[in-house]
């Protein structure tokens, strides 16, 4: 019940606010209008860039998938997100166009909207909090075993904000005698008589059915009363960590991690992305600047203006990597790492790698299908050996594309690797990124990327 409304004020939210876009932009217009203010604007051109940039902003931050267990701080993020990105999508129109934009009009258009869009989730959010705490939704649960895995399961079932009542255990032994919070009320031949008195509608089970096979007669009993079963099982005698399910047909598969560009979709988004963004450097800059700096690198010193390096990349295939060559031609490019004050260094490389300016080369890469904007740094083949040796985790990091910036750079994971705490860091961000991906990530990174060079990155070197 609770599920449905959610999906439907989801709806309700997605219609009010793309009808208040348009319906305001016809109300500010007739009021200015009416005030004699002139407007000086192509309606139909900033109105369906208006519901573009919104459907970006949607799209992106994934306003509008509301779920009860969302937090208020969570909705707020994303929402603050969403206007964020909006605005400066309208801001970026009105600068690229040629029409003369009245500011009153779009400072009033846009204040009014996000107003409707900020009023929306809080009338959402309060809605929601008021439903959970009604006792027409409340659902009760029970847990079948007393454990280590069941205390855990209730914490992590009250620690959410949902309608759910816990009312006590059941156990196999009646000898349990541990102190609890919540009782031991009796032992599994008693759960469904009192599931039915009591109005439970869910039981979990923490025990194993191999151990307890009166758990598959308890199961059965349950749906013929309505209530749902659901078996936990306790996967930490394998892995210490949170683990994904997944289902071919009906056979489960478990995985050790999410993966959300595993799914083709996110992929094909991802790869657009690359392409279109990695094609506009290449025709508005690297079209005048790769000539600019191959005279500049020929002028300094005697050698080929591009360093091509073979180096690792997706499912450890190797692939020739791009940069402009900012060190003289020394027999230790491929063994070598650079350091801080490394002497192999010209003067106009110190400043691209300061820059970043050697790197671009590889939106050509990118283009190719080797890397992709953002990702993991790829590394020279020497250094996937030894350090895949120290790291057990490092070689995770190759199930993506290499990136031209990654979420470690942009941490100050970035430059010489001094130890193994520093290289174990850089691994963590890798895998948290490729566990986290989303396309307002890629643009966050690629924006603190810009902004750390226009800022200065003491890693840079």
């Amino acid at each position: 019940m609770l599920n449905r409304y959610l999906k439907i004020c989801s709806i309700q939210i997605l219609i009010m606010d793309f009808f208040c876009l348009n319906a305001f932009f016809f109300f500010v217009s007739y009021w200015l209008q009416q005030k004699e203010v002139p407007v000086h604007l192509d309606r139909d051109t900033f109105l369906l860039a208006s519901n573009i940039a919104w459907v970006i902003a949607l799209y992106t931050t994934g306003i509008y998938f509301m779920s009860q267990q969302m937090s208020y701080e969570r909705i707020a993020r994303k929402t603050i997100q969403g206007i964020l990105l909006y605005l400066l999508l309208i801001l970026l129109f009105v600068f690229l166009n040629k029409e003369a934009y009245n500011r009153i009009f779009i400072i009033t258009y846009c204040t009014l909207f996000l107003i409707i869009v900020l009023a929306d989730r809080l009338f959402f959010y309060m809605l929601t909090h008021y439903l959970l705490q009604r006792k027409e939704i409340e659902r009760k649960v029970v847990i079948v075993g007393y454990n280590d895995l069941s205390k855990q399961l209730v914490d992590n079932l009250l620690g959410r904000k949902s309608n759910l009542r816990f009312e006590g255990y059941f156990e196999e032994y009646s000898n349990v005698h541990e102190l609890s919070y919540y009782p031991v009320i009796g032992n599994l031949q008693e759960c469904i008589n009192y599931a039915q008195s009591n109005n439970i509608r869910e039981i979990y089970s923490t025990l194993s059915p191999e151990q307890f096979p009166y758990l598959y007669t308890l199961a059965h009993e349950a749906e013929k009363h309505f209530i749902r079963f659901r078996f936990v099982p306790d996967f930490r005698m394998f892995v210490n960590r949170q683990i994904y399910v997944d289902y071919l047909d009906d056979i489960p598969i478990i995985s050790l991690r999410s993966e959300p560009l595993d799914d083709i979709a996110n992929r094909i988004r991802k790869r657009f992305f690359d392409l279109v963004f990695s094609l506009g450097v290449t025709i508005f800059l690297l079209s005048w600047l790769i000539p600019l700096l191959a005279l500049l690198v020929k002028l300094e010193s005697r050698g080929p203006v591009f360093f091509i390096q073979h180096r690792t990349g997706r499912n450890n295939k190797t692939f020739r990597c791009l940069k402009f060559r900012s060190m003289y031609v020394n027999n230790d490019a491929n063994s070598k790492q650079a350091t801080r004050n490394d002497k192999r260094f010209t003067r106009l490389g110190k400043f691209m790698r300061k820059t970043n300016l050697d790197e671009m080369p590889q939106f050509l890469n990118v283009l190719w299908g080797d890397m992709s904007i953002v990702g993991p740094r790829p590394h020279m083949l020497k250094h996937t050996e030894e350090f895949s040796a120290i790291i057990q985790k490092y070689m995770i990091r190759h199930f993506l594309k290499p990136g031209i910036t990654g979420w470690a750079q942009v941490n100050g994971y970035r430059g010489e690797i001094t130890d193994d705490l520093h290289l174990a860091k850089r691994i963590e961000h890798d895998i948290w990124y490729m566990e986290n991906w989303s396309v307002y990530l890629d643009l966050k990174i690629i924006f603190l990327t810009v902004f750390n060079t226009i800022r200065g990155d003491k890693n840079a070197f």
